[in-house]
């Protein structure tokens, strides 16, 4: 799946019930990735919204599911130069939520194992956000204890994503809160 705009983690043996839960909500694609499903939603809240009723409902149904995170920029890259370029790219495009906020990047990635320092490349991508957002006049800040907002770089194999997790999503989405 090229189009995705999702990236959800499963719980260990959580994975045929996750698909059962997913698929009448998204269309849901198996990665080769340890418990990781790519899934494209039409409207990502909407599936979020009901994951939250369907736990709210039935606990049990939704804790196969560790995380979901939807994600807004996508990509893809074969190099670890063209990664950096196009996340860079990403990132710049959701400065603007991030005007006059606290902040920290969080990269997962799956693949270019010992080609690319997760580490590193939050380090390097909250630095683009900080002078985006400098330059806009809305500077921001970076902050690891209760930031108002994460930016999450999911990596799939030799495609990414990225978006920005509010306090306030986190706080509504349990799926989100451990992204």
């Amino acid at each position: 799946m090229h189009d995705w705009n999702m990236v959800v983690t499963v719980r260990d043996r959580g994975w045929g019930q996750a698909l059962r839960l997913l698929r009448p909500l998204a269309a849901v694609e198996e990665t080769h990735y340890y418990n990781v499903l790519l899934a494209r939603a039409e409207d990502p809240r909407r599936l979020l919204d009901a994951l939250l009723e369907r736990a709210a409902a039935d606990p049990e149904a939704t804790a196969c599911i560790a995380r979901v995170v939807p994600v807004k920029e996508t990509f893809a890259f074969q190099t670890v130069e063209e990664f950096e370029a196009r996340a860079r790219d990403a990132v710049r495009a959701l400065a603007p939520a991030l005007a006059g906020r606290s902040f920290h990047v969080r990269l997962h990635r799956r693949g270019m194992k010992g080609r690319l320092s997760s580490h590193a490349e939050e380090q390097m991508l909250a630095g683009t956000l900080l002078d985006a957002l400098a330059e806009a006049g809305t500077p921001g800040r970076v902050a690891f204890e209760d930031p108002e907002a994460i930016v999450f770089v999911e990596i799939v194999g030799s495609r990414a994503g990225a978006c920005v997790i509010t306090r306030d999503e986190r706080s509504r989405y349990p799926f989100l809160r451990h992204a």
